[in-house]
């Protein structure tokens, strides 16, 4: 048989070019007898990881590598040289660990220091850090091939010496066989190269996917990175369908003439030989207090924090006794054995000071996240403020004993102040120590088919209807193929159909790009190349090429740094109601105040940390919660898991109701008492198994997991378990086997208990916040939700629902956030588009020195044009800014206008001194004339406060018609959220923003924003119907828009747009009234139901009044739930020839 490895392969990490996955490739070089195979991703070493395990599980031996790029100058030069390469191709293998190492500086460098359209190295990189790395020639676009190519003998032969004078015996020449008549000339000359030189040959294949019939799909691939279709010329492509991991019988067809080339890569297979260390951490060292040891300086920490958290555990309970105090106490001495034994004291000590910072800060910190709430000691260290014992919390959820792994505390930061905690750690542990963490995003079924539909050139509406077909409990393609009977016809009678979804389904599930990590932070003991390959971020930041899960194996301490909003809002709120005078603990709220339990119970809680959605407000009123342990489940509740199993029902009745609790054992009452019986938290299932069936706790867990994950063998293993030890337990045979299967019913859906006592302590705290504070309250969420016009529209029609009246921006009054004045609310100034905090800060700061603006031209002569422009001085008067100070709108736009103009150039030649409005110094400030003008139409100021503010704020366009579209439509953007994907829905609006695109057919169709006075809803609109409305559209005028919900995965609603109609027709329609006069004594009675049957036949909107008249007496009836088409009365006189009379009249239907 014969023998070969791959030493080139590019896996699905060479991003949207390789499109290997792991197993399969594993499991192929199985049924091939490979030894080995090697992963030499483009540029990067990010899966190399994942790599070497998952080889080591299918009994093949790992070769770390990568296909660098090399510049033919330095690394550190950023230029282009026409008729050169800017880099070339470079295979690097690591023979052992201190190959792998120099791996990781030399791909670190590529990325911090050579990065310029690729990463590269250079020739000094390769000679400083060349040690335990062998080197192949790489593929056509290697430096030796390209020589080659360019017929060069002399330069050929200086880059072989040159490479040799690098790598020694460890430099190989890379022969291919791809179909390609570059490369036969290639592998001719390096052939005679070997010869001269003494330089081994391998064969390779530069494996880019891993079956032949997949190339057309690789290709794909490609056009999907450069953004082209397979009919464009100019599109990359291999030209061949030879770049798969080809078996070693092909190999040896192919090279048959040099046997060589295959036995030497069992050679290069044998050279090399990582070995990956795990089960070290790689803590960096503390300091401690003299004296002590590491464990003594911890364990010290833990008992002065309990000291320090001691007064407030006792007054949380109504007795305090020598018992419980004897309960804290032992729980804390067995967390500190564990913590200590598990060698993880580091840890804490390092989440402990990074947050403790900052509090010293003013940064608002979390209570809690996760199973670390859980933890005594975390919460006398204060990374939590969650009492775990008097909430009943399970610290082994946390940290394990029986199972040991790297404990995962991840934090809840206040956004504002998230990155000054890291730049803190930075600088405590070293910039070389500590990173961001990577993270991949990954071609999703439906994401998948509409890349490979765009790929392919097929109609946008055609691909998007497949994709939509594909649901997300499909679990991808070939599922929803066999079980969508609209798929599964289209695949099985339609060719086109069928070659987008096999394509679809070899690209599915690869990697499609990588980001930084939303949260994630590393820290090392030392340089983390040393450990780890480095890149940047968009940001530049300095970021893993591992993600997270690999950096947990690899020993590297990860934690997570979230930026939570919530917190900010919560600090502003109390930073209004301190300058009021009111002085609120946030973290000491009584948890049993009325007012905020009638106020979750309404259901009351937009802007309710978690309890905002429509589901969740009905939740609230059905549940009527009255106590914290009710908020805690809604967290653990709102899932689509639970919502879907009956739980919720079952949990709100028995809330409701507490006489249909029933326990089958009373052992159960002490664990399910909270939850009126209901298991709900995975803690739950942990201490049923421990109290109930004698599991040890190591058990308890594993059972949890296998629940969560639905794992059937085991399943079935601990069932026997838990009824075996239940009865040992004095619990009966039948209730024992009732048990287990109600908690496996449940358990899937078990969430956990301390990430939602976490969570519903904040729900809480901001309930509370609305409940008392209710305008300070406000403010503060519109300070943080200034970017996002939709929740602005919310929550200003929110306010003023309330009663709470909303202060336009005022450039006198109005600070950067929103502020209160006298119970109202003062819009901020970083609520005005295109006002940035430069210019604010600006603007303040001259504020404050004058006491304040006297008028606009003070305002012109004080304020350097160069920090507040000409674009921030439009949207400061188009949002009202100097409504104040005597001029109209229209009269301060035209001084702006016809002054800036003249001062920009002004301002440039005199950079070295500050300028006014009108070119002048500052201390010669002279009057500008004022325009005669009219005041803007109400219609312009309107438009002026939705570009500077991106809603209109005096007044909605729509407020007036409110009462009609109440008539024809239930709906509004609010509303939509409660729809389901599919439903017809009609909506009165006006576009607030369009975003057109070019099919690849050439016709046009638009993303628009659809706003009224409860939001903004997206819709689309295709081609045929766009052509029709596309002067509609963009004419700013209210529109009746009728069409088809779609729902996103995170539930956000959309319209596929059916029909367009002006509102301002269907009011006209409306305002036309059909006056239907019946003569009693000559109209049958009997025809009064047919009249009703014909009048409900002619559906349209003008309203219909009915007057009878009998013997000189009128009597009128409106019709309030009929209207009419007017245009089609003549049917009424049709079906009515005696008797009756038809009117049409004008009335006045808008204030």
């Amino acid at each position: 048989m014969t023998e070969f490895v791959h030493l080139h392969l590019h896996s699905q990490f060479s991003l949207l070019d390789g499109a290997i996955r792991f197993e399969p490739l594993f499991d192929l070089a199985n049924q091939y007898n490979m030894k080995a195979c090697s992963i030499t991703d483009h540029g990067n070493m990010y899966g190399v990881i994942d790599f070497y395990f998952t080889a080591r599980q299918f009994g093949i031996k790992p070769i770390i590598g990568c296909e660098a790029y090399i510049s033919p100058r330095s690394r550190l030069e950023q230029v282009r040289i026409k008729g050169e390469d800017n880099a070339y191709h470079i295979v690097l293998l690591a023979m052992n660990n201190e190959g792998y190492k120099n791996l990781l500086k030399i791909i670190s460098s590529a990325h911090l220091e050579g990065f310029y359209y690729v990463p590269r190295i250079d020739k000094e990189l390769l000679r400083a850090h060349n040690e335990g790395i062998l080197c192949l020639t790489a593929c056509i676009k290697g430096e030796i091939p390209n020589q080659i190519l360019k017929g060069d003998e002399k330069s050929v032969k200086g880059k072989v010496e040159e490479y040799l004078s690098i790598f020694g015996d460890r430099l190989f020449f890379e022969l291919q066989d791809n179909g390609l008549d570059e490369q036969r000339k290639i592998n001719e000359t390096l052939i005679d190269l070997s010869r001269f030189y003494g330089v081994p040959i391998v064969a390779t294949n530069d494996c880019h996917y891993l079956r032949k019939e997949e190339a057309k799909a690789h290709e794909l691939l490609l056009c999907i990175q450069t953004g082209k279709t397979m009919i464009d010329k100019d599109r990359l492509s291999f030209k061949s369908e030879e770049f798969y991991f080809k078996s070693p019988d092909e190999i040896a067809r192919a090279f048959s003439n040099y046997p060589e080339a295959l036995s030497n890569t069992l050679k290069v297979a044998e050279m090399c030989n990582v070995t990956m260390d795990v089960g070290t951490y790689h803590f960096p060292e503390l300091k401690v207090e003299e004296g002590l040891d590491l464990n003594a300086h911890f364990e010290k920490k833990c008992w002065d924090g309990f000291k320090g958290r001691l007064g407030r555990i006792q007054s949380s309970y109504k007795d305090w006794t020598d018992e419980m105090n004897r309960k804290y106490e032992d729980r804390l001495r067995y967390e500190l054995d564990v913590i200590k034994q598990t060698g993880f004291a580091s840890y804490f000590l390092i989440v402990a000071d990074f947050i403790q910072y900052a509090k010293s800060q003013e940064i608002p910190v979390g209570p809690g996240r996760g199973s670390a709430a859980g933890s005594l000691i975390a919460y006398c260290l204060r990374i939590t403020d969650i009492d775990p014992i008097k909430y009943d919390l399970i610290f082994e959820r946390f940290l394990n004993p029986e199972r040991i792994s790297m404990p995962d505390i991840d934090v809840d930061f206040c956004k504002k102040g998230r990155e000054r905690v890291i730049q803190y750690v930075t600088e405590k542990y070293g910039t070389d120590n500590v990173a961001q963490i990577i993270t991949f995003g990954t071609m999703q079924s439906k994401g998948a088919v509409r890349d490979v539909g765009r790929a392919l050139g097929m109609p946008y509406a055609e691909v998007d209807k497949i994709a939509k077909l594909i649901t997300s409990a499909d679990k991808g393609i070939a599922k929803a193929i066999q079980d969508e009977p609209q798929i599964k016809e289209l695949y099985q009678t339609d060719e086109r159909i069928k070659e987008l979804l096999d394509n679809a389904m070899v690209i599915e599930g690869l990697a499609r790009h990588a980001s930084t990590h939303a949260a994630g932070i590393v820290i090392s003991n030392k340089h983390l190349t040393e450990h780890v390959p480095l890149c940047r971020g968009k940001n530049d930041e300095t970021v893993t090429q591992y993600h997270m899960k690999v950096i947990e194996k690899i020993g590297l301490i990860k934690m997570d740094f979230l930026g939570l909003e919530t917190l900010t809002i919560m600090d502003d709120t109390v930073k209004l109601l301190k300058g009021q005078g009111i002085e609120l603990d946030i973290d000491n709220l009584p948890l049993d105040d009325k007012k905020t339990y009638e106020l979750l119970s309404s259901g009351n809680t937009s802007g309710v940390f978690q309890l905002e959605s429509r589901g969740m407000k009905d939740l609230l009123v059905k549940l009527k919660p009255s106590k914290f342990d009710d908020i805690m489940p809604l967290i653990a509740l709102y899932r689509p898991g639970p919502l879907k199993s009956g739980m919720v029902e079952e949990f709100i009745k028995r809330k409701n109701n507490p006489s249909l609790v029933k326990y089958e054992t009373p052992l159960l009452k002490q664990i399910l008492d909270d939850t009126y019986g209901v298991t709900i938290y995975q803690e739950q299932i942990m201490k049923i198994a421990v109290v109930l069936a004698n599991f040890s706790i190591k058990d308890a867990d594993a059972l949890r997991k296998a629940m969560s994950k639905k794992i059937p063998e085991q399943l079935e293993s601990y069932k026997d378990q838990f009824i075996k030890g239940a009865l040992a337990n004095g619990v009966s045979l039948e209730a024992a086997k009732t048990i287990y299967d109600v908690i496996l019913r449940f358990g899937e859906y078990g969430f956990n208990k301390s990430h939602s006592t976490a969570y519903g302590l904040i729900a809480y705290q901001t309930a509370y916040l609305k409940a008392h504070h209710q305008v300070p309250y406000y403010a503060a969420i519109l300070t943080s939700e200034v970017n996002n016009t939709d929740k602005m529209i919310q929550y200003v029609t929110e306010c003023r629902e309330s009663g709470i009246e909303i202060l336009p921006p005022d450039i006198n009054e109005s600070e950067k956030s929103f502020t209160i004045v006298d119970n109202k609310i003062r819009f901020g100034l970083s609520g005005v588009k295109n006002v940035g905090d430069a210019a604010i800060d600006h603007i303040l700061s001259v504020r404050g020195e004058l006491g304040g603006f006297t008028s606009f031209t003070q305002f012109c002569s004080k304020v350097d044009s160069r920090k507040a422009n000409k674009k921030v001085l439009e949207s400061l008067a188009k949002a009202g800014c100097f409504d104040k100070m005597g001029l109209k709108r229209s009269q301060v736009l035209s001084i702006i206008q016809e002054k800036l103009d003249k001062l920009q150039k002004r301002d440039q030649k005199n950079g070295h001194q500050q300028m006014d409005m009108f070119g002048t110094t500052l201390t010669s400030a002279q009057s500008v004339e004022i325009p005669d003008l009219d005041e803007l139409s109400h219609s312009e100021i309107l438009a002026g406060e939705k570009e500077a503010l991106g809603f209109y704020f005096s007044q909605h366009p729509l407020k007036i018609y409110e009462d009609l579209i109440r008539q024809v439509t239930p709906y509004d953007s609010l509303k939509l959220k409660e729809t389901d994907p599919s439903d017809d829905v009609n909506i009165v609006a006006i576009v607030n923003g369009c975003k057109e695109i070019v099919t690849k057919k050439g016709d046009r169709m638009a993303y628009v924003n659809l706003e009224d006075t409860k939001g903004i809803v997206e819709a689309i609109i295709f081609p045929d119907l766009y052509a029709k409305n596309v002067l509609v559209i963009k004419d700013d005028k209210p529109l009746f828009i009728t069409g088809t919900v779609e729902k996103a995965e995170d539930g956000t609603p959309k319209i596929r747009v059916k029909n367009i109609t002006l509102f301002d027709n269907i009011v006209k329609e409306m305002g036309k009234k059909v006056i239907i006069t019946i003569l009693c004594d000559e109209f049958m009675k009997n025809d009064l139901r047919k009249l009703r049957d014909v009048l409900l036949s002619l559906g349209g909107k003008a309203s219909v009044v009915m007057e009878f008249r009998l013997n000189g007496e009128k009597a009128t009836l409106p019709l309030k739930d009929i209207r009419i088409d007017h245009t089609k009365t003549d049917m009424l006189l049709k079906h009515f020839s005696n008797g009756l009379r038809v009117e049409v009249a004008d009335e006045t239907i808008l204030p």
